[in-house]
């Protein structure tokens, strides 16, 4: 009687700890879960719209000899802090410029945070440009995010999305993406932050190798074919998280650059040059495949020399005559990606956000240094300088 009262007590424990077991595994968030080495991809396991393998080199391979009735997209992207200065650059430089669908041409802004004017940020939103995510601190070089965690990068750019909500007003839905500072990938880490913020995609990972032909965005559920130009790269399968490809320009004299201003060897410094380097590389691109031609810089570009806006805004109005070509935003390519035709891919404009921003200019002290800083933002002053793991610059009690 006694062994049947141990065997019994035995079996309600064991029973017990399976149940809590099940329990802990039902409410286990998906990041929790372990990673799982991603394989090759093939068109039978990676279907439309939600996974795409990163070989395929058309929208769809039934596409192959209609090449030209592809629609050629331009996505026009700048890095680092919206200030009031650059602000007025890109009202010149996007102004009047309406795709073929009479739609408002639009760019993307990785945006961090020190020195930015959120209120500016809060116009480009309202005027349905796409605002993304380039950290707080945009780190201290390329170590940082070499080797950030993923604790760190949930940080850098979660607590992101706070700052944006709070001080440009951006409805946190629509932040869709990511680019890390530097370009500097952490492996499978950055990518892990990215699915846990419910980020559509990434753009941080250059591509040389396919270049001509250019690549074309995929998804991360496989193994990716794209060339790893700054380790690490992710090995991890990220089902349904997108990797938008910087595909390289070459400069003058036949050097890569992943970002435009990266590029070391210019045409000469007069308009006519410039404007020729950059129909060049993007000709690659448009008698090509018609994979997505992307113009990544920072605005300080710009200050090197005005025949580098002149030569810019001459692009993009020369593009903007030819036929198909759409100037439009990554999270917007991705769209088409999912259900890509030969007519036109979108279907109406975009819908614009209507918030509203009264610009507050803050004299507010860094800690713990004390040191002060000046912000804009809309409608009211945080209580001390907003940084990391104090995104709302509250005062810590």
């Amino acid at each position: 009687m006694f062994k049947f009262n141990v065997e019994m007590h035995t079996l309600k424990l064991l029973l017990f700890l399976v149940i809590v077991q099940c329990i802990q595994a039902a409410w286990r968030s998906p990041h929790d879960l372990e990673l799982k080495e991603a394989a090759m991809c093939t068109r039978e396991k990676c279907q439309a719209p939600n996974c795409r393998c990163s070989a395929m080199s058309l929208p769809k391979p039934e596409f192959k000899g209609h090449e030209k009735e592809i629609p050629q997209f331009i996505a026009v992207t700048f890095d680092d802090a919206v200030t009031a200065l650059n602000y007025e650059m890109y009202q010149e430089l996007f102004a009047n410029l309406l795709n073929p669908d009479h739609c408002e041409a639009h760019g993307c802004f990785y945006v961090c945070h020190e020195y930015t004017d959120y209120s500016k940020v809060n116009a480009l939103y309202n005027e349905g440009h796409e605002i993304a995510l380039h950290s707080i601190t945009h780190g201290a070089g390329t170590d940082y995010w070499r080797n950030a965690d993923v604790d760190l990068l949930m940080r850098e750019f979660g607590q992101q999305i706070d700052m944006l909500e709070r001080f440009a007003k951006i409805d946190r839905r629509h932040i869709r993406g990511m680019r890390l500072p530097f370009l500097q990938i952490s492996g499978n880490n950055s990518f892990i932050a990215a699915k846990r913020l419910g980020l559509l995609y990434d753009s941080s990972w250059p591509t040389q190798q396919y270049r001509n032909p250019a690549m074309w965005p995929y998804t991360l559920d496989y193994l990716s074919m794209q060339d790893c130009q700054i380790r690490p790269c992710p090995t991890a399968s990220f089902p349904g998280l997108w990797e938008n490809p910087m595909v390289s320009w070459i400069d003058n004299e036949g050097y890569s650059c992943s970002m435009l201003d990266g590029c070391i060897y210019l045409p000469p410094d007069n308009v006519e040059s410039l404007f020729e380097w950059m129909k060049d590389n993007f000709r690659r691109h448009y008698e090509g495949n018609r994979a997505p031609f992307g113009m990544y810089l920072h605005s300080a570009w710009f200050g090197r020399s005005p025949n580098f806006f002149k030569a810019f805004r001459k692009f993009l109005e020369y593009a903007n005559s030819l036929p198909n070509v759409y100037i439009t935003t990554p999270s917007a390519v991705i769209q088409y990606m999912k259900h890509p035709n030969l007519d036109k891919p979108f279907k109406g404009c975009f819908k614009k956000p209507h918030t509203t921003c009264k610009p507050v200019t803050c004299g507010l002290a860094k800690q713990p240094s004390g040191e002060m800083r000046y912000m804009t933002v809309c409608d009211s002053c945080p209580e001390t300088y907003p940084w990391l793991d104090n995104p709302l610059g509250e005062v810590l009690k």
